[in-house]
Formats: C-alpha cells, sequence, structure tokens
C-alpha cells in the first residue's frame, strides 16, 4: 500500500511539472500573439501577400489571425498574381465577419500624399498627367487627385481647355490644405520661371541690329508683342511697314512666326524694341529721284476715305489723291463715287515730303483745265444761254458746259422787282439768256446778270414818270405803312397809308387788297433810292394842293413811318399778309 501510494505521489509531481511547463509555453504562446496582434494599428501602412485571386475580391495575408479583402477594381490594368507581395492600408482589423478590411488604393494615396506635401515644402515641382475639364479649370493626377485653375494653365488663358485632356506636365504646389485633403497646382508659375531664366539670357547675349525669331503673343491696336524665346518684345506698329497701315492685324496674327530685327535694348527695364519694315530697304530713301513732281505714275487704290482715295505705287509706297484733285469741273462729294477698290489709275506727282513720307496726287492735272481759258470762251459782256441747273436762296445756277456753271444773284434778276428768291421767275431746267458780268478764275465762279439784258428803266424814269402824273395800277403787296402797286414797265410805286385817304385809315387792308385796279398822282420820283410815291387822295388835287402835299411826303424818310421801297419789298412778308417795321426787330 505504501509502495502504490509513494507511486502516486511521484505520478502527480510529474504531471504538476508537465502542467506548469505547457502552461508555461502557453504563456509564451498568448504574449507572442498578443505581442504580433499589437503591431497592427488601423490607419496604418503594411505589407500583405495575395493568397486567392476571386472574381470580386483579392484575399492578401498580412501576418494578422485573419486574411483581409481589397475589391478587384483597385487592381484594374494591374497584372497580379497569388505570392505577389504589395503594401496596403489597414482600415480596420475586423468588420462583421470577421475579416480585415484593407485598400492597396488608398495605400498608395496616402503614401503619394505625404510625398506632396514634402514636396511643397520644399518648393520642388511635380509631375501630372490632365485627367479631366471640371469648372474653372482641370484636374490632374499627381499620384493624388489635384486642381489646376484655368488661370494658371499657361501664360497666355486658353480658349479650350479639353486640348490639354491627357497631356503630362510639371506644375508648381501652389497650395495644400491638409484637413480637407485638397492640392491646387501652377503650370503658368513653372512656365514663368523658365522664361525668367531665357529672358535673362537673352537680354545679356542679344544686341542692337541682330535679327531673331520671335512668335505673335498679342496684337493691340498700337502694335504688336512678340515672343523671343521668353522675352516679349514690342513691335510697334510704324516699324511693321514702310507702306500706311491702319491696324498691326492688316499684317499680323497671334500664333505667327516671324523674322525681326532688334532696334534698342533696355536691360534694366527688360524691355525690347523690335522692326520689321527694317529687314526690307527703304522705298523712300530716293523718292525724289524716283517720283519727280510733275511726274505721271500708275498705281492701285488700297483705300477709299471721305477725304481722298489712297494708291500703291510700288510696295511700301502709297500717294493721295485729295478729292479735290480728282476733276476740275466735276463737284465729287466723295472718292468712292468715281473710284474703286483695287483699281489701276493714272495721276500726277504734286509734291513729296520725306520726313512724313507722304506723296500728294492728282488726277485731273492728266487734263487741262477748262478754268485756264475760261476768260477768252466767256468774255465779259458777252450774251450766253443755259439751262437752269439748281436754285438756292441767293440766285440761280445756269449751266455753261460740263462741269461749269455760272450764278446769276437774285439782285442781278431785275432791275424793278424786289426778287425775294429766284423762284419767283425762275424754275429748274428752264432755258434762260444772261450776260457775263465777271470771272474768278482762283475761286472758278462766273457771274451772270438776266437784267442787264435789258437798259435799266431807272435810267430813263424822268421821262415815264413825274410829279403830278395821273397813273394807273394794281396792287401788288399789302404793308403796314402802305400799298405797292404795279405801273408800267413792271416799275412798282408806294401809296402810304397816309395817302390812301383825307380820313383817317386804321389799316389798309381796309381799304385796299391784292389785286386791286387803282388810280393814283405822283408824288415823289426818288432815283437814287429807286422809289416812287403815289397819292390816291390827291387824284382830284389842284396844282397847290400837290405841291403842298408832295413837300408833306418829302418828311417822310426811312423810319417807323416809312421805309425805301426797296427795303420795304425786301422785308414785306406777302401779298396778302401785313408787315409792321416792328416785326423786323
Amino acid at each position: 500500500m505504501v509502495d502504490l501510494r509513494k507511486e502516486a505521489i511521484l505520478t502527480n509531481g510529474k504531471l504538476i511539472k508537465q502542467t506548469k511547463k505547457i502552461m508555461s509555453v502557453n504563456a509564451e504562446l498568448v504574449e507572442l500573439i498578443d505581442s504580433n496582434f499589437r503591431e497592427f494599428q488601423e490607419g496604418s501602412i503594411v505589407n500583405g501577400t495575395i493568397i486567392d485571386i476571386r472574381p470580386q475580391v483579392i484575399l492578401v495575408d498580412i501576418g494578422y489571425k485573419s486574411e483581409g479583402a481589397i475589391s478587384t477594381s483597385e487592381f484594374e490594368d494591374e497584372e497580379i498574381e497569388v505570392g505577389d507581395e504589395i503594401e496596403v492600408l489597414l482600415m480596420k482589423l475586423e468588420n462583421d465577419e470577421g475579416m480585415v478590411v484593407l485598400s492597396k488604393e488608398k495605400a498608395a494615396h496616402k503614401q503619394n500624399w505625404e510625398k506632396i506635401v514634402g514636396v511643397y515644402n520644399e518648393g520642388g515641382l511635380v509631375k501630372g498627367k490632365i485627367k479631366s475639364v471640371v469648372k474653372g479649370g482641370l484636374m490632374v493626377n499627381v499620384g493624388v487627385e489635384a486642381f489646376l485653375p484655368g488661370s494658371q494653365v499657361d501664360i497666355i488663358p486658353p480658349k479650350d481647355l479639353n486640348e490639354y485632356l491627357g497631356k503630362v506636365y510639371e506644375f508648381k504646389i501652389v497650395k495644400v490644405n491638409d484637413e480637407r485633403k485638397n492640392i491646387v497646382l501652377s503650370r503658368r508659375e513653372v512656365i514663368e520661371a523658365e522664361r525668367a531664366e531665357l529672358r535673362q539670357s537673352f537680354l545679356q547675349t542679344v544686341k542692337v541690329g541682330d535679327k531673331v525669331d520671335g512668335q505673335v503673343k498679342n496684337i493691340t491696336d498700337f502694335g504688336a508683342f512678340v515672343d523671343l524665346q521668353g522675352m516679349d518684345g514690342l513691335l510697334h506698329i510704324t516699324d511693321m511697314s514702310w507702306g500706311r497701315i491702319n491696324h498691326p492685324s492688316e499684317m499680323l496674327h497671334i500664333g505667327k512666326t516671324i523674322e525681326v530685327q532688334i532696334l534698342d535694348v533696355d536691360r534694366e527695364k527688360e524691355r525690347v524694341s523690335l522692326g520689321l519694315k527694317q529687314m526690307a530697304d527703304n522705298p523712300w530713301e530716293d523718292i525724289e529721284a524716283r517720283y519727280p513732281i510733275g511726274q505721271r505714275v500708275k498705281g492701285s487704290v488700297t483705300k477709299l476715305l471721305p477725304y481722298g482715295a489712297f494708291i500703291e505705287m510700288e510696295k511700301g509706297v502709297e500717294g493721295l489723291v485729295h478729292v479735290s484733285e480728282l476733276s476740275w469741273v466735276k463737284r465729287i462729294t466723295r472718292p468712292s463715287d468715281v473710284l474703286e477698290l483695287d483699281q489701276e489709275i493714272e495721276a500726277v506727282v504734286l509734291g513729296i515730303s520725306i520726313e512724313e513720307q507722304k506723296i500728294s496726287l492728282g488726277v485731273r492735272q492728266l487734263e487741262a483745265n477748262p478754268w485756264d481759258e475760261i476768260e477768252a470762251r466767256y468774255p465779259i459782256g458777252k450774251q450766253i444761254k443755259g439751262a437752269v441747273r439748281n436754285l438756292t436762296t441767293y440766285g440761280a445756277f445756269v449751266g455753261l458746259e460740263e462741269g461749269i456753271d455760272g450764278m446769276i444773284h437774285v439782285s442781278d434778276l431785275s432791275w424793278t422787282r424786289k426778287i425775294n428768291h429766284p423762284s419767283e421767275v425762275l424754275q429748274k431746267n428752264d432755258e434762260v439768256e444772261a450776260v457775263v458780268l465777271s470771272i474768278d478764275k482762283d475761286n472758278q465762279r462766273v457771274s451772270l446778270g438776266v437784267k442787264q439784258n435789258e437798259n435799266d428803266p431807272w435810267a430813263e424814269i424822268d421821262g415815264k414818270f413825274k410829279v403830278g402824273d395821273l397813273v394807273k395800277g394794281q396792287v401788288a403787296k399789302i404793308a403796314s405803312f402802305g400799298a405797292f402797286v404795279n405801273l408800267q414797265d413792271d416799275i412798282d410805286g408806294l401809296i402810304h397809308i397816309s395817302q390812301l385817304s383825307e380820313d383817317h385809315v386804321e389799316k389798309v387792308k381796309d381799304v385796299l387788297k391784292v389785286g386791286d385796279d387803282v388810280e393814283a398822282r405822283v408824288i415823289k420820283v426818288d432815283k437814287v433810292e429807286r422809289r416812287i410815291g403815289l397819292s390816291v387822295k390827291a387824284v382830284e388835287y389842284s396844282e397847290d394842293q400837290l405841291q403842298k402835299e408832295s413837300q408833306s411826303f418829302e418828311t417822310l424818310r426811312p423810319n417807323s413811318d416809312f421805309v425805301g421801297l426797296e427795303q420795304a419789298f425786301n422785308l414785306a412778308s406777302g401779298d396778302t399778309e401785313e408787315w409792321s417795321p416792328s416785326e423786323e426787330k
């Protein structure tokens, strides 16, 4: 019994030792497993091995108690095999199904973001590919998505952002928002930095007289800006052509490559002046020898303006034919009335200004000036016939020959009538006879007279009318101060209101009206003022009474009571309306 008890005790002791040993090993295993689990932190990047490739997910072993799953969409355009090692982002250690949640894309995004932030802090550049067009700019893949504003795409804002899709460029990172995970890029700053280096290099090496190639960058009213290896040069409109141009767009367009000459370099202000016309010989250098004054030239009409026409005689040389130099006799209002663009014409050189680079031309000088011998064809006193071409308030124009008119002033239409407008006696196209009164060659004027066809009746007035004569006539006009009566030989007499009746007359029209036949006595004949005074009330007067009335009439002077016949007709308003001297004030 004792032996059995001893053996049992020994056996239990061994079991206790083995149990303790097993428990110790288990504790070490638990500690090892716990330590491994503690290495895995959500949000960290870990290494994993692909253990299975399925249609929807890829299973990855990261050394955790369970494998992780990644959507196959994260492996698009990428060839993978079981056993490949990859870096993944540990998003969650265990989901509802007990699996580890992993992401390959987010691991790459996190790594790229950290890289981008590092580049941003160091002020470096990052390369990226244009992915899409969005509102206000472009989205760029630089490892992560970044925004490129439209204003930062290029130095000159592009018209169509779609032309940049799929292209790869270097960019400067101008803004990083770590919280929102936003990145803003600029390609413009990269270009400007490159241009600044090129500009400095260009300024140090270029000199006046050099010929360089450039591309038209911008066009303004005063010239064009040309890109010269990163340096903008100004090509002024006056240095584009030896000829005349109205706007730079007539010769250039944006994007055009041209060869220009360096005219001036200001290294301090970084300015360069360019010349295009200097690439060819100056056609104005010996212009006076090639186009002496008086020489006939041929050219093409390049521009028509209200004041004249520009004629190109050779490349870079134009002359102006002023509208007044188109014809000796034709009244040309606008050059476009007789000329057309691109029309070939002949002209005569009238003058040259080398300083202003201007040539004056004339077309009418190709023919003889009809005014040179006008006096021989129309001597003073010659009687002519012609048709009334036009009427104005001051006279009538009569055609003498092609392009030459004579003018009859209203004062030369009648010796006796006061004519206010030529239409009172003439109409357009009427055939008239007139006498040449004077010629002004310098101003190209011929003065004519119709009344000069007859003798002046006032020259023989003493033989026709004497004080005391009894005359008959017809009322032609009525005014507030009296009535005008048409007598023989178309001579008018005036019956003053005081001479209408022995009784007081308030208004002339109460006694007479236009067209009435009247009988009156002549009480005044004034050859100087060309007026005849008449009296109705003196018809039955004796010689003594008539003499007294004549003396009384003599006291009336051109004032508010009485005006001279010539002045009265000039002021009277019409046949039936009364006129008062006060109305003229």
